[in-house]
């Protein structure tokens, strides 16, 4: 049989940048993952010291520039045609480096005319500048009369030439000229989108960052951080322990807060460290805002996100909600879960079934029973407050008739009943407490009073020897008649008028008649 030549052709170039791809901001984790990668690398062979590694992304707009710089070890001239301009020959290790197929560098060419790789090795006294024509790339694949060869047509968008370099010199830039999309131009839209998606430190304002890294000194874990630079200022996961809402456009704290934070993991059967994790414990007052950037489990591989915060929706028992009612990450560690091209998901294998299994194990049962108890015990102490409130009240009531009276009782007694089968039902829950600092314990405790807890009580305080005291009581020039007449008056006032008008009439009648 005879055998033919295999073409590649040209449109795969575009399946591999603009068709990869739903959103364009990708191509900024894409070059972060290599500059990490190489710094890594760098550390590993003694060229920087741990700590000294730094990602520096420039944005101009005005230019319609971004330029992406590390100093990692940058590339031997020897090998910057190998590794820059073939496709999909990486030279990293699946399951070991952060990126390993070798196509994200060219995730830039969809959105620029020109996308320029600069890079120097130490030793060499020579840079190496590798120019990608991307304006006639895309004339080329939109010109459906030629038929080359996806090889064919790299070989006429790129150019390579050589230029002198300090020998100590060592880095890796990536320049993308007369960008095309303005997203990629929006620098605080990108802030934003990095610091929950790139490998970087908690942020300093976020208060409880200290006990996750003391929880993994103990643990002996470690997660990948990185120095990452957008125009001079350093990037943070934007964690925060305060729960904003959206008012009108206006962000707004809701009064609930992250106050704890408490710590999961799992294991493969052979022992080997699946994933490790952390989530927010507040009072689970609802849904976490849109406003909030940290909101939901984040799914992560080398401390660089997975998907988005939809991600890990799909494993809650409760597939619309679930996980929005969190902050927290799930750090995937065996080297089995391995990031499909378009890192929005794990490739399908055994260990990724297990995973899931796993951690839906875990979503189903802890984190769901978790919020459902919150919300038990928010409504039941809410209903022992209530009656508080109202014993309270009661204290310095006086009464305009009989029948406000007898309405007044019988709403004292109804709220009573509320609240004595809500003290029992805190008491159920408290009542499974056990030694363990279980996540439910502590909501409890933040949550309710125990010192205010007493719907025991029997009758209103001031009413003892059926002494009732009656508003127009005070009115003591007023006769026993005229006081009786008032108090009808005073009736029809608080039915006809709304509550305020209503009160703020009768103080005024009282100042008069006193």
């Amino acid at each position: 049989m005879e055998r033919t030549k295999t073409i590649i052709g040209k449109d795969v170039i575009e399946s591999l940048t603009l068709g990869m791809y739903e959103d364009s901001r990708f191509i900024y984790r894409e070059y972060i993952q290599n500059s990490a990668d190489q710094i890594d690398k760098a550390i590993r062979e003694g060229l920087i010291n741990k700590g000294d590694g730094a990602i520096h992304i420039t944005i101009d707009k005005s230019e319609r520039s971004i330029v992406i710089e590390d100093n990692a070890t940058g590339i031997t001239q020897k090998n910057v045609n190998d590794i820059l301009k073939n496709i999909a020959q990486s030279t990293k290790e699946r399951g070991v480096d952060k990126g390993f197929r070798g196509i994200g560098r060219l995730g830039g060419l969809g959105y620029c005319h020109t996308l320029t790789f600069t890079t120097s090795f130490k030793g060499e006294e020579t840079k190496s500048i590798m120019v990608w024509d991307a304006k006639q790339l895309k004339e080329i694949i939109n010109n459906r009369k030629s038929k080359e060869e996806a090889t064919e047509v790299i070989d006429k968008v790129t150019s390579l030439r050589i230029e002198k370099e300090d020998p100590e010199a060592h880095y890796f830039k990536v320049s993308l000229s007369n960008v095309s999309t303005d997203a990629l131009l929006d620098k605080k839209d990108i802030e934003a989108y990095l610091s929950m998606v790139a490998p970087v430190p908690y942020d300093k304002g976020f208060i409880l960052k200290q006990k996750i890294y003391n929880q993994l000194i103990k643990e002996n874990i470690s997660i990948d951080e990185y120095a990452i630079f957008i125009n001079t200022n350093q990037l943070f996961k934007l964690y925060t322990s305060t729960i904003y809402k959206d008012t009108n456009g206006k962000k707004e704290r809701t009064g609930d807060e992250i106050f704890d934070i408490h710590f999961f993991r799992d294991h493969t059967p052979s022992g080997e460290l699946l994933y490790w994790g952390w989530y927010g414990v507040s009072q689970f007052d609802g849904v976490i805002d849109d406003i909030n950037i940290g909101k939901g489990i984040r799914l992560r591989k080398g401390n660089i996100q997975i998907g988005s915060k939809h991600t890990l929706l799909k494993l809650f028992r409760d597939q619309q909600r679930g996980n929005y009612y969190f902050f927290g990450e799930v750090h995937a560690f065996s080297p089995d879960l391995i990031p499909n091209a378009r890192r929005d998901y794990f490739l399908d294998n055994p260990t990724c079934h297990l995973f899931e299994k796993k951690l839906q194990s875990l979503f189903h049962s802890e984190l769901h029973q978790l919020y459902y108890d919150a919300s038990k015990i928010r409504n039941a102490n809410r209903r022992v407050r209530d009656f508080n409130s109202l014993v309270e009240e009661s204290e310095n009531k006086e009464f305009i008739s009989n029948k406000e009276k007898e309405n007044f009782l019988k709403h004292f007694e109804n709220k009573r009943i509320e609240a004595t089968k809500a003290k029992k039902e805190l008491d159920k829950i408290a009542s499974k407490f056990g030694d363990e600092d279980s996540a439910v314990k502590k909501i409890f405790a933040k949550v309710v009073d125990t010192q205010k807890v007493r719907p025991e009580t029997l009758e209103i305080p001031n009413h003892h020897n059926n002494k009732t005291p009656y508003r127009v009581d005070k009115l003591s020039k007023l006769t026993k008649e005229q006081r009786k007449f008032l108090s009808r008056i005073y009736e029809i006032i608080i039915n006809v008028l709304d509550k305020k008008t209503a009160s703020d009439l009768l103080n005024r009648i009282e100042e008069e008649l006193q």
